[in-house]
């Protein structure tokens, strides 16, 4: 929808900047309908600008947070964490995969 050339995205110029999270979030979540037809939510805080990426419920409710580079924070998940003590994160990231108290840091790469 963007209208970005093929050939803009893998140069990695400015333009790409501008649409680099929404683009990471399509491929998750392209990732995620095409393994299973679970469904994926969003979530905002209608008091606040919190907002949650996705949303999964499995066994469990994970809300997830994705971000196109390897800058972790992701303070709209830990506000979610925080007032809900039974939640357990996911973020895709480039970083690395770890387990954290309280979240799962995924790599994109295993999206």
């Amino acid at each position: 929808m963007a209208d970005v050339p093929p050939k803009e995205i893998l140069s990695g110029s400015k333009m790409l900047t501008e649409y680099k999270g929404a683009f990471t979030e399509q491929f998750v979540e392209q990732a995620h309908r095409s393994a299973t037809d679970a469904p994926l939510y969003y979530y905002t805080n209608r008091n606040s600008t919190a907002e949650i990426d996705f949303v999964i419920q499995t066994d469990r409710v994970h809300p997830v947070e994705v971000k196109a580079e390897e800058n972790l924070k992701a303070k709209s998940l830990a506000q979610a964490l925080k007032a809900n003590e039974n939640l357990r994160g996911l973020r895709f990231s480039m970083s690395d995969y770890r387990e954290e108290e309280r979240m799962t840091n995924v790599p994109l790469y295993l999206a």
